[in-house]
C-alpha cells in the first residue's frame, strides 16, 4: 500500500500550500481568534513578531526555538536505528524487528513488483544520507548556530519530532517487502546514485556555509557571542535569496529523489511537502527582513533564486 504513504505526504504538502496561499492573501484570512491562532501556528523565531503580541494563553503553548535541537537528536537515534537494522537485513541475512515488519508489510512496496539490487542500494543510500544530514544538523545546532530567545508553538515542536520519525520510516518502506527473506544484497551502484550523492554533498556544503554566516552575525572575530540581535546576512547564496539554507534543504531532498532513481512517487510527495513547508518559512523570513531593514537588497528573492 505505498499509495497510502504518497497520499499522506501529498495531503501534508497541500496543507502547507494552502497555508502559504492564505498568508499571501490577507483579505481571505479569517479574522479575530482564528487569525491569531493561524499566525501563531505558521510563525516561529524572529517571524513571531509579525503578528503582534499573542494572548497570555497562547504564550503558554510556546517553547524555546533552540529546542529544534531535539528534532535532530530524535532523527539521529531513530534513523540510525532503522539504518542499522536495514543494513543487517540486506547484508548479513538478518531480519527487521517484528513490529517494523508489520508496518513495512502494510505500507511497503509490494514484493511482487519488479525488484532489483539497485533499488535496495538506493534505499540504503538515502537512509544513510538522511542520517548523515541529521548528524550534521545536530552538530550545527550544538556548536555552530547561535539561538536567540525566539519561540515555536508546541504544535510545531511535536510535529517536528513526528516528522523525522515519519520521514525515515517512509524511506524504509520503499524497500520491497521481501527484504526479510534472507537473501543477501549484491551491491550495484547506478549512475543516478552518483548524481544524487554529488548533489547532496554540494547542497549540504552550501547549507553549512549559510548557517555559519548566520551564526557569525552574532559572534566576534574571536568566535565569542556578542549579540542576539538580527542583521542582514551577506555572502554565498545569501546574495540571491533571503533563506538559502531553506533552499539547500529542498535541494537535499531532491538529491534523495534522484538517488532513488527519479521515479519514486512517494518520495516526490515528500519533496513537495518540503517545498511548500520551506517556502512558507522563507516567505515569512523575507517579510521580516524587508520590514526591519530599510536598505535590504531589492533583488533578493525569498526562497528560490530568480523565482520566489
Amino acid at each position: 500500500m505505498p499509495a497510502v504513504l504518497a497520499a499522506a505526504w501529498a495531503l501534508l504538502a497541500a496543507a502547507f500550500l494552502a497555508a502559504l496561499l492564505l498568508w499571501r492573501a490577507p483579505a481571505r484570512r479569517p479574522g479575530g481568534f482564528v487569525s491569531g491562532f493561524f499566525q501563531d501556528l505558521i510563525r516561529y523565531g524572529k517571524t513571531k513578531g509579525g503578528c503582534g503580541q499573542p494572548p497570555a494563553w497562547l504564550r503558554l503553548l510556546q517553547v524555546p526555538k533552540r529546542w529544534f535541537t531535539h528534532f535532530y537528536v530524535v532523527s539521529v537515534l531513530w534513523n540510525g536505528f532503522l539504518l542499522t537494522w536495514l543494513f543487517r537485513a540486506e547484508f548479513l541475512g538478518g531480519s527487521l524487528p517484528s513490529w517494523i515488519q508489520h508496518v513495512h508489510r502494510a505500507l511497503g512496496r509490494d514484493s511482487q513488483s519488479e525488484d532489483t539490487d539497485c533499488e535496495h542500494v538506493s534505499v540504503l543510500l538515502v537512509l544513510l544520507l538522511l542520517w548523515l544530514h541529521s548528524c550534521r544538523r545536530l552538530a550545527e545546532c550544538l556548536w555552530t548556530s547561535v539561538f536567540s530567545n525566539g519561540v515555536i508553538h508546541i504544535v510545531q515542536y511535536c510535529f517536528g519530532l513526528a516528522y523525522y520519525i515519519a520521514v525515515g520510516s517512509t524511506v524504509l518502506c520503499q524497500v520491497p517487502t521481501n527484504i526479510s527473506d534472507g537473501k543477501k544484497l549484491s551491491v550495484q551502484i547506478c549512475w543516478y546514485h552518483v548524481v544524487g550523492v554529488t548533489m547532496y554533498i554540494w547542497a549540504s556544503l552550501h547549507q553549512h556555509r549559510c548557517l555559519v554566516i548566520l551564526a557569525n552575525l552574532r559572534k566576534s572575530k574571536s568566535g565569542k557571542v556578542v549579540t542576539l540581535s538580527h542583521s542582514v546576512p551577506l555572502g554565498d547564496w545569501f546574495e540571491r535569496v533571503s533563506c538559502p539554507h531553506y533552499f539547500a534543504e529542498l535541494l537535499i531532498y531532491v538529491s534523495m529523489a534522484i538517488t532513488l532513481g527519479f521515479l519514486n512517487v512517494t518520495w516526490w510527495c515528500v519533496v513537495m511537502y518540503v517545498l511548500f513547508n520551506q517556502a512558507l518559512a522563507a516567505a515569512l523570513c523575507h517579510e521580516f527582513y524587508q520590514k526591519n531593514f530599510s536598505s535590504y537588497p531589492k533583488h533578493r528573492k525569498a526562497f528560490i533564486p530568480f523565482v520566489f
